[in-house]
């Protein structure tokens, strides 16, 4: 391997970048319950601009990666994301001033559907950042990092909040604007040229996106329930989460580590939703902490080395001229199973919850061993 990612400046740069534009995601729900708590008394309101924020983000989210896709992915990301840091500027005005819940709610519908895009864009602007070779190590790295980012986000609010509650807002608009400085120019010629492919071909690797997010939001969301199961408090459902953290760090870290090669990326993929299948299963059945966190740990572990697999052949599948489109597409796929797997908690049975997602992963598998037959026509996110 000519190149070395961890000495690799251009990398660096954009995933610096990337995790800043990432950063007020992680803080906005911790952040809009403060924010509604000090001004209006209501902390359900921050529960209510919250679901409206994501709502917005994944109506938003193909439409705004057509958009990157016109103007250039380096060009368009500064654009969206110096909108979306007036945006949280102007909701953080408003609050101030006293504004009603309704014009909270409706002016937070702006950052939401800014910032559909940007992970999209930032994915896009990857592919001429690094080489071929690099990549699966580069996305490796950067599922890794995110997990740190996640954790990091609503830490941040907790201090920010001790000085002000609009603080938060506030400081998730600077942090936009550091992410603008920091978009890359990307290097065409770094590239390896992607061919256009039947669009069917894509529709595995957006199961894969969709189960990870369904069976990741079932575990994170039933913490506290899954605990309180086996008799057990807060302090054990934190004690789930930081399993789950970590497994899916090391996993990424030791995906990145041996720098696995992508020569057969179905049979990857099929193990890793066997995973999938088998970490969830030993979630939903109640055989105590040994079968809990053996079961999390699977989960975790498979997660970063399935999000790798999925993104790298996402972009050997799209036209390079839809792939901000085709990657906000999966952005948004992923984000619904995410959705789907909080709402199955609410409405579901616990020991059924999870088996919701271990019939997604199952769905996953045999679309994965289907090899779709070669017909007219080229990959399309509106598709």
């Amino acid at each position: 391997m000519t190149e070395k990612l961890f000495t690799h400046r251009a990398y660096w740069r954009w995933s610096t970048g990337v995790q800043l534009a990432r950063l007020p995601a992680a803080m906005a729900p911790l952040a809009f319950t403060v924010l509604t708590t000090a001004t209006t008394g209501s902390y359900r309101l921050g529960g209510i601009m919250m679901s409206v924020y994501v709502v917005a983000e994944l109506v938003c989210a193909v439409p705004s990666g057509r958009l990157l896709d016109r103007v250039g992915p380096a060009k368009g990301l500064v654009l969206l994301l110096v909108c979306a840091a007036a945006g949280l500027g102007g909701l953080a005005a408003a609050a101030s001033a006293g504004a009603s819940g309704a014009t909270l709610l409706a002016l937070v519908v702006v950052p939401g559907a800014i910032s559909g895009g940007l992970s999209g864009g930032f994915r896009t602007l990857l592919a001429g950042t690094i080489s071929d070779e690099l990549l699966p190590r580069a996305i490796a790295v950067d599922a890794m990092i995110l997990d740190g980012v996640l954790i990091l986000g609503p830490a941040l609010v907790a201090v920010l909040t001790m000085a002000d509650s609009l603080l938060p807002l506030v400081a998730m608009a600077v942090v936009y604007l550091l992410s603008a400085t920091l978009v890359p120019q990307p290097s065409v010629s770094r590239e390896t040229p992607s061919a256009n492919r039947p669009m069917r071909t894509a529709l595995p690797w957006l199961a894969c996106q969709f189960t990870i997010g369904h069976l990741l939001s079932t575990v994170e969301v039933a913490p506290l329930p899954l605990a309180q199961r086996l008799g057990a408090g807060e302090r054990a459902a934190a004690l789930v989460i930081a399993v789950l953290c970590g497994a899916s760090i090391a996993g990424s870290a030791l995906y990145a580590w041996r720098g696995l090669k992508l020569g057969r990326p179905r049979l990857q993929a099929g193990l890793l939703l066997g995973g999938f299948v088998v970490g969830g299963s030993l979630v939903a059945g109640n055989f105590g902490w040994p079968g809990l966190l053996a079961g999390i740990v699977v989960i975790g572990s498979c997660t970063g080395p399935l999000v790798t697999v999925a993104s790298v052949q996402m972009q050997r599948l799209l036209p390079k001229e839809r792939r901000s489109e085709g990657f906000s597409l999966s952005f948004a796929v992923q984000s619904t199973g995410f959705g789907i797997g909080s709402l199955s908690v609410g409405v579901l049975p616990l020991s059924l919850a999870p088996l919701l997602g271990v019939a997604s992963a199952l769905v996953a598998c045999l679309m994965l061993g289907k090899r779709p037959k070669a017909t007219v026509g080229t990959l399309s996110a509106t598709s």
